[in-house]
């Protein structure tokens, strides 16, 4: 190994200050005495450590006094009878999946910031390596505790929304997982011709406005964009007209902004199931495939959005009957306002 090959990795090091800086501690624990603190198998332990979505860490001292706290904190509510602990791993794994996301959409964006203002100070005359370490360590800590205040409001008004969400099925067990609903897919025209066309930098921006715009549009007609899929975005809305509007705007907002690529949207509406923030069933499948009979900046729906949209305020055309994958012969349906 050369001179120049230094075999200690600088990043980790650094990765480390950071990770001590946002954990507020030191690893003091292996896994079996986290089990050991706080009651719990140490299976179970690993269990809701993978759940959150990290590896496990065999006998190495990797937890800190805060994993410990948490995972008490769950061991409560399970001995209390509110949960069990099946149900408690499924929460903690919906947890984690959602943090991550978070997690990486927010360094992503502190990133470009950092690199930023790493550029002005450069400019000024500062040492470039010095400058990022110190500019990344005070975004950590500018940050932490407003940021934290926000995700606990976020959580809430989330919460609420989801509560009223469900008491409105109705009373009977059998209602509260599935519901009538509204499906809408927009898809990106060529989105593969466009990523191999585009920077690196600059597909992630479209990436990101598309995502952006799509959600304000679906908010702004009462609907919930259930995930996005980089060149996709799925939403739902109970109300078929609202939906269709919601179509409607996101060809407004992306498809006819000529910085823009073109989308498709399909509709399709019917019973769907809803488990941990997430939709299945027929409609969602139909919406998804009714994107590949779509012309740019058109909307597709199926025949039950058809028969549910008045007749008086839409025009609605059959078109051919075609294959469409998974539910054999479709006569897909084109829509507009009069």
């Amino acid at each position: 190994m050369s001179e120049s090959e230094d075999p200690t990795p600088t990043g980790a090091s650094f990765g480390e200050e950071f990770e001590r800086a946002v954990l507020g501690e030191d690893p003091a624990f292996t896994a079996a005495q986290v089990a050991q603190e706080t009651g719990v198998s140490l299976d179970q332990a690993e269990r809701l450590w993978r759940a959150l979505g990290f590896p496990e860490h065999g006998s190495a001292v990797a937890f800190t006094q805060g994993d410990v706290g948490a995972l008490g904190s769950l061991q409560d509510i399970i001995s209390s009878g509110l949960l069990d602990f099946d149900l408690a791993v499924n929460l903690t794994r919906a947890v984690g999946q959602t943090m991550a996301r978070l997690s990486d959409w927010e360094v992503s964006a502190l990133v470009q910031r950092v690199e930023d203002l790493d550029r002005d100070q450069r400019e000024a005359g500062a040492a470039q390596e010095q400058n990022r370490t110190d500019l990344a360590m005070q975004m950590i800590e500018g940050l932490s505790k407003p940021f934290e205040g926000l995700l606990l409001y976020a959580w809430r008004r989330h919460l609420a929304a989801a509560v009223a969400r469900t008491a409105a099925l109705g009373s009977r067990e059998e209602d509260l997982h599935t519901k009538d609903l509204t499906v809408g897919f927009a898809d990106i025209v060529s989105f593969t011709a466009l990523s191999n066309e585009l920077s690196e930098q600059r597909i992630g921006d479209l990436v990101e406005l598309f995502e952006a715009r799509c959600a304000d549009v679906v908010a702004t007609h009462r609907g919930r964009v259930i995930k996005s899929i980089g060149d996709s975005v799925l939403f739902v809305n109970d109300d078929p007209i609202r939906a269709y509007d919601t179509a409607e705007g996101i060809i407004n907002v992306i498809g006819r902004d000529p910085r823009m690529p073109d989308v498709r949207l399909g509709l399709a509406s019917g019973t769907v199931v809803m488990r941990l923030g997430d939709v299945f069933g027929p409609p969602v499948n139909m919406a998804a495939r009714l994107t590949s009979v779509a012309r740019r900046n058109r909307i597709i729906i199926d025949a039950h959005t058809a028969d549910l949209l008045p007749s008086d305020q839409f025009e609605t055309r059959p078109l051919p009957a075609r294959p469409v994958r998974g539910f054999g012969l479709v006569e897909p349906v084109a829509v507009r306002r009069h």
